[in-house]
């Protein structure tokens, strides 16, 4: 249904895409893979008319199109759900899966009913239960994920792509969406799909596009490809996966939580975490796995002091007790946190890698109470060094790299802070398995330096690679503790299923 011939793009004199050709075939799941930086977001953006300026040509229908803009790409049937999430924070979900494409009354009006039963139609097909009014901004990054695919299935595409739409939904909610591309497939319709999460591909994906640096390597079936095999078409090369040799438990205790909970910001009545009590040793990797809704983001985001007007219960950071009531208050205690959304939370991505690096530690940086331009430049190219940050310069732009990269200047803007604790919400989401190796040595590393770390994710086997102990959240509870020796999936999932489902 659509060829791309020799397509190559350009940014500032960087090659992003050289001489890219592919088809994507009617009634199948085409999966395009690759590493961060391989291309393939630059490449849907051009066949779903976000860069209309590139050289080559595209065939959609068997004739050749250049599509000026989103909106031509979207009437001609082609949509796209985004990887970074392309929504208006403070209109409500039905405005926002709308926008652009109101219905209106005979009189020319807002025809608000009709769109609201419509948008309440598409989440109750998703299986998400919200009132169509509700504000964008008051919602979970999984929530907007779910939104974005909402806004996508609105329109009788024939061509819908989709770059990592798994990326921060619940395991619940990518069976759904699984459903929803089978009957996609079955109605003829071309599915692109993006994910660095190979099992997904393995389960739903009819053929694969290979991107390497930009060119496109190899495609065809999927029936009879290894995941280590897709691996090594990916990267070129071989990729150990890294695990957790020798657990560690130990004497001293980092961080210790008693007795925390967070009352619910609008029902007065409810708690969105209840009565957590835990203790982190020196060096320990404490994995905490949760469905979407179970409070994970919320324990992290209370420990350093973000919600500290609705929270009660004690911590204490190497035996010490401490008040903590502003992330300010948390970071002087010697906590560090990196948040779930890397690109809204925990980077200012208009800035340079160098700015991003020292954010944190400016105080550190002066001289004579001025900025030290010496000891900026000093601080971040040592952990350019120390964590492999791929860059041209630290003067570089931290929205130009991958995200591989950019979570890596997350983690170096943190470590100049010489925490004892380090929390990691998602650390590898929208990451290619490459890129998650290195942050997977990294955490590691840091364990062996004496550095205690809770990791968050939605992902067992990394929950089950790099932990030394792993606590199940369920409707903002602890459900269970497994020592890493005794957790399975089984027995993490199952006693991460709320009892209400």
């Amino acid at each position: 249904m659509l060829v791309a011939e020799n397509i190559t793009k350009k940014f500032s004199g960087v090659t992003a895409l050289d001489n890219v050709c592919l088809e994507l075939h009617a009634g199948k799941v085409n999966a395009i893979i690759g590493e961060n930086g391989a291309g393939k977001s630059t490449l849907m953006k051009i066949l779903s008319g976000v860069y209309p300026d590139y050289d080559g040509r595209i065939l959609y229908k068997k004739e050749p199109v250049r599509f000026k803009n989103t909106r031509q790409a979207q009437m001609a049937g082609i949509s796209i759900i985004h990887q970074e999430l392309n929504l208006i924070p403070y209109l409500s979900i039905t405005e926002n899966i709308f926008l652009g494409r109101e219905i209106t009354t005979v009189w020319g009006t807002l025809d608000k009913k009709k769109m609201r039963v419509k948008t309440l139609e598409l989440l109750n097909k998703l299986k998400l239960r919200l009132d169509p009014d509700t504000s964008i901004s008051s919602l979970k990054v999984g929530e907007q994920q779910v939104v974005e695919i909402a806004k996508a299935l609105l329109t009788n595409a024939d061509v819908i792509i989709m770059d990592e739409p798994t990326s921060a939904i619940s395991e619940k909610e990518v069976g759904v969406l699984f459903e929803i591309i089978t009957q996609l497939r079955k109605d003829n319709k071309v599915i692109v799909y993006i994910s660095h999460k190979l099992d997904e591909l393995f389960k739903i994906a009819d053929r694969y596009i290979v991107l390497r640096d930009g060119k496109s390597i190899e495609s065809g079936d999927l029936n009879g490809i290894t995941p280590d095999g897709l691996i090594q078409r990916m990267v070129g090369r071989e990729i150990k996966n890294i695990r957790r040799r020798n657990s560690v438990t130990s004497n001293e205790t980092i961080l210790a939580v008693e007795h925390l909970s967070l009352k619910h910001p609008f029902n007065k009545t409810d708690e969105q975490i209840k009565n957590i009590s835990f203790k982190l040793g020196k060096g320990e990797i404490l994995g905490v796995f949760g469905l979407m809704g179970a409070g994970r983001t919320e324990l992290l985001e209370t420990i350093f002091g973000l919600h500290a007007k609705r929270a009660t219960g004690n911590i204490s950071i190497g035996g010490e007790q401490q008040n903590i009531q502003s992330p300010a208050d948390a970071i002087r205690a010697g906590m560090a946190l990196v948040p779930e959304d890397r690109k809204k939370n925990g980077l200012v991505l208009c800035l340079d890698v160098k700015i991003n690096i020292c954010l944190t530690t400016l105080q550190d940086l002066q001289s004579l109470g001025l900025l030290s331009s010496k000891k900026e430049s000093t601080l971040s190219k040592k952990y350019i060094s120390d964590l492999g940050i791929k860059t041209s310069s630290e003067k570089q732009l931290a929205q130009r790299l991958s995200g591989g990269n950019q979570q890596k200047i997350v983690l170096a803007k943190w470590l100049a802070t010489k925490p004892k604790l380090l929390m990691l919400d998602e650390p590898t989401r929208g990451i290619d398995v490459h890129a998650k190796n290195e942050i997977y040595k990294l955490i590691l590393r840091l364990s062996e330096e004496g550095l205690g770390i809770i990791l968050v994710s939605s992902e067992l086997p990394e929950i089950l690679a790099v932990s030394d102990r792993v606590l199940v959240m369920a409707e903002g509870s602890i459900r269970a503790e497994f020592p890493i020796g005794e957790a399975t999936e089984d027995n993490i999932l199952t006693a991460a299923i709320p009892k209400t489902i």
